[in-house]
């Protein structure tokens, strides 16, 4: 398998329908996945959430995507030659730390109820995946699973719920790696505790990934320590899931980002955001061949009109879920519904200014770490 240089474009169908258009370094308008198999990337994520709509059929935000809209994003990460990871979060909308809010569907079964419901969805989504030709190369069950997945919270109910995940994946493609993802590596113990426990429960999977961000998550010293650790106790291979740098602090669209102040490991400048995801490549690549790669978290999540149209973004967030979080996510998600953020919270943090072009450091981003080996 080659080395992972991967990005999550969850958002990409929604902000096409809002009118966002992707360039070429020379200006003229692209397809976003040519721009960035040209750049270098050979994997895309994207996640898959159960029913991100209200009971009119108003999207949630962040995408909508659901399975129909994942599997489009996924054929076209195929047609250019790109493999795909499939990151379910069994939740309608967001699953963090935060928040695992249980499906509506699902939300009067008991434990056992939702780790069948799991199975049977999970299979049934990677049917239309395989069906329409997606080349699946790994697939998520559950997505920053710290303490909680589909609504359940404690360890057994949760193990449960990935090993039926697992088990539809095995069964529908084969091939394909199964990832669980956690996230807040810098708390001493976590895990170690988490390995520990899946092996107890005897949960099947190939790969435990980790969000990293070097705002809240650590040293990457300490990053690449843990990952060897899980690799040499427990016999699994390892990726950073999610990772993300600015390259400015300015705000491109009404909608207050998610990260708004300088911070003293990489400047926020194209060279800073470079240099921090070139970093992190290296620390994983640095645990050795179990050590998979990398995926930047959203890197084309742009604005769809600036600050000066607040009225008219929010319009296009409402309408084609291409911010945060739409009106209408609010009886699903009312903890979350006042967020400072209902646009587009990640805008500089992108691989592309607010208008759409590439930055002058595409070429670095798009081959981070051209000196690791392929290996098979």
């Amino acid at each position: 398998m080659s080395y992972i240089n991967g990005v999550d474009i969850s958002s990409m169908l929604s902000l096409e329908e809002s009118g966002v258009i992707f360039r070429r370094p020379d200006g003229e308008p692209e397809d976003l996945l040519s721009i960035l198999a040209g750049a270098g990337v050979n994997y895309v994520r994207v996640r898959v959430w159960n029913d991100p709509f209200d009971a009119e059929g108003n999207g949630y935000g962040g995408g909508n995507v659901g399975v129909d809209r994942a599997v489009e994003i996924g054929r076209r990460a195929t047609a250019h030659g790109m493999r795909v990871l499939v990151d379910f979060h069994y939740s309608d909308f967001w699953a963090d730390p935060l928040r695992q809010l249980v499906p509506k569907a699902w939300a009067g079964l008991d434990a056992d109820g939702v780790a069948a419901a799991v199975g049977d969805f999970t299979a049934l989504a990677l049917t239309q995946f395989r069906e329409a030709g997606v080349d699946v190369g790994m697939v998520q069950v559950g997505n920053e699973t710290n303490e909680a997945v589909a609504g359940l919270q404690t360890w057994p109910e949760m193990c449960a719920v990935f090993a039926a995940g697992s088990a539809a994946v095995r069964r529908v493609l084969p091939e394909a790696l199964v990832a669980l993802h956690f996230t807040n590596p810098e708390e001493p113990g976590r895990y170690e505790r988490y390995a520990a426990t899946l092996a107890e429960a005897g949960v099947d999977y190939d790969v435990f990934a980790s969000s990293y961000y070097a705002f809240w998550h650590g040293t990457l010293e300490n990053l690449t320590t843990l990952l060897h650790d899980i690799v040499d106790r427990y016999g699994k291979q390892v990726m950073v899931a999610e990772t993300s740098w600015t390259y400015t602090l300015e705000e491109g669209d009404g909608s207050e980002n998610a990260v708004t102040e300088a911070h003293p490991a990489y400047p926020a400048t194209i060279d800073g955001q470079a240099q921090a995801w070139e970093d992190v490549h290296r620390a994983v690549a640095d645990v050795g061949p179990a050590g998979l790669g990398v995926f930047y978290w959203e890197p084309a999540w742009l604005p769809v009109g600036p600050p000066s149209e607040r009225s008219a973004n929010q319009m296009l967030w409402d309408r084609f879920g291409s911010g945060w979080m739409s009106r209408h996510a609010a009886d699903y998600d009312p903890v979350h519904a006042g967020f400072p953020h209902p646009g587009c919270s990640w805008e500089n943090q992108a691989w592309f200014d607010f208008a759409g072009h590439p930055h002058a450091t595409l070429s670095r981003l798009g081959r981070p770490l051209a000196s690791v080996p392929t290996k098979d």
